[in-house]
């Protein structure tokens, strides 16, 4: 295994306890912005660097556009972590983390807050 593989497999590791000890603490049911503010909290504690809201501008013909596209947490400037609370993940929520594909990031993870379990997915360039 690579470095670079070894490094990206302790971050989504600390992403995933971190996600685990926030559904262990306040559970399913709240808001996505109640479970980004916690998990940024938790991988702080795991002395992660996290970046919370991070502006994602959309390229059209050759122009930076700003749309409004936000990035739910960026991981030691590496991982994207996108929220989702709901009970299912959809093509919708898919399709979003696929735009981040520009960002050239090599690997995600969804964590789904409203399910008894979190979820972890990986994007299409990891399989």
């Amino acid at each position: 295994m690579s470095e670079e593989s070894e490094r990206l497999n302790r971050i989504t590791e600390d992403i995933i306890g971190a996600a685990i000890e926030v559904h262990r603490e306040i559970g399913p049911g709240l808001l996505e912005s109640a479970y980004e503010a916690c998990l940024a909290f938790e991988l702080g504690e795991r002395k992660r660097k996290v970046a919370r809201q991070v502006p994602l501008p959309l390229v059209y013909k050759n122009v930076k556009l700003d749309c409004g596209y936000r990035l739910d947490l960026l991981v030691d400037d590496l991982v994207i972590v996108e929220l989702k609370a709901v009970d299912e993940l959809n093509d919708v929520h898919k399709a979003q983390l696929l735009v981040s594909q520009d960002f050239r990031v090599e690997r995600w993870t969804a964590d789904q807050f409203q399910r008894q379990d979190v979820e972890t997915r990986c994007c299409p360039r990891c399989e």
